[in-house]
């Protein structure tokens, strides 16, 4: 049996074992079942469980990072279709994937590449400085592709143009503020017509 630290606490029956876990406010968990004699700890399985499922998050995302996802778009695609996909297309290219483009054509549209290059040109356009075209739009069969790749360097530059002040050596302008207040024949600011009062409870 192991305790909350990770101390060992020698061999206990189950029922002092769970009578001890119950008096922390805590559970016994079975660690090691095949083991001779079994291992159990006792610890907040709740966050046990929590705390394996945001690692194993942090994982996936590791291991997907970098990665290439595909989207692909008809000549004629609907304005509803076309911002659907290239919002998911900025979202690739925000966790850091590489984005492959792809117009479909189907029949005699592939005599037209150039309404494949026009929605390769407006999906780069609307994404903007969030990514720069790794590999220009070519003809690959009855496809055109383009791959887009996150601009990293971009998104520093953005960061760095919100951090900067925005100082531009203009003067101050006018805000309509109200004059300083007069001065007294001594130096010191007259005294206001109002005096600020205050509550007390004296007199209540």
């Amino acid at each position: 049996m192991v305790d909350p630290d990770g101390q060992q606490l020698g061999i206990k029956p189950t029922r002092d074992a769970l009578a001890l876990a119950r008096s922390l406010d805590l559970d016994l968990v079975e660690v090691a079942p095949t083991a001779n004699p079994p291992v159990c700890r006792i610890m907040d399985y709740g966050k046990f469980k929590f705390d394996e499922a945001q690692r194993a998050k942090e994982s996936r995302r590791k291991s997907q990072g970098g990665g290439i996802k595909e989207m692909k778009y008809r000549p004629k695609i609907g304005p509803g279709d076309f911002d659907t996909k290239t919002r998911l297309v900025a979202k690739f290219l925000d966790e850091g994937h590489k984005v492959k483009i792809t117009i479909m054509f189907r029949g005699r549209e592939v005599f037209h590449p150039e309404l494949g290059k026009k929605i390769l040109d407006r999906v780069a356009e609307v994404i903007g400085e969030g990514a720069k075209v790794e590999a220009a739009p070519r003809l690959d069969g009855r496809n055109m592709i383009m791959v887009l790749a996150p601009d990293k360097r971009a998104k520093q530059r953005a960061k760095a143009d919100v951090a900067a002040p925005q100082d531009n050596g203009a003067a101050p302008q006018d805000n309509g503020a109200a004059p300083p207040a007069e001065l007294n024949g001594a130096g010191a600011p007259a005294a206001a017509e109002t005096a600020v009062g205050v509550t007390t409870n004296e007199g209540a």
